[in-house]
């Protein structure tokens, strides 16, 4: 997965989302519900295969989370250690830009787990919204090993 290709697929996904958003506003209003997000799928019913560097950045990722989850968890982590850990994610975020390598489709279905993690880190920057970019974050890292066959991955500790 390279940065430029990351780049593209974000805008695209960013662009999806607003025309998403558009849609979903008008469906609130008109039937009460909103537009479902964009869900990850198996491979044919199993787990997508993965590389050495998306074992090491997930689990980079979720260490991050882990070390501050009980202050999250508490409502007692400030504005600035969000910032703090916020960049922290954002450095293994580009690790893993920058050294995995999956199949297309694999790479497909990740784009759209890094795309929940992405969003939440952004939230974390935002005054008000902290502490949701935290839990969408720990959301994505309980939904990795569902869909993706890590055998060394250790489930998220809170």
């Amino acid at each position: 997965m390279n940065i430029s290709k990351l780049i593209s697929t974000y805008l695209l996904l960013l662009g999806a989302l607003v025309t998403t958003s558009a849609i979903a506003s008008e469906h609130e209003h008109s039937r009460g519900h909103a537009y479902p997000e964009q869900k990850i799928q198996l491979d044919q019913g199993q787990k997508w295969s993965i590389d050495t560097s998306l074992h090491i950045g997930m689990t980079r990722i979720k260490a991050s989370m882990e070390k501050n989850i009980n202050a999250i968890h508490d409502k007692t982590f400030k504005a600035e250690q969000y910032s703090v850990l916020a960049t922290e994610l954002q450095n293994h975020l580009s690790y893993l830009f920058t050294h995995c390598k999956l199949p297309k489709k694999a790479d497909k279905q990740l784009h759209t787990l890094l795309f929940s993690i992405i969003k939440g880190n952004e939230q974390m920057t935002d005054s008000g919204n902290e502490r949701t970019g935290a839990i969408k974050i720990i959301n994505a890292l309980q939904q990795y090993p569902q869909f993706f066959d890590d055998r060394k991955w250790q489930a998220l500790q809170h």
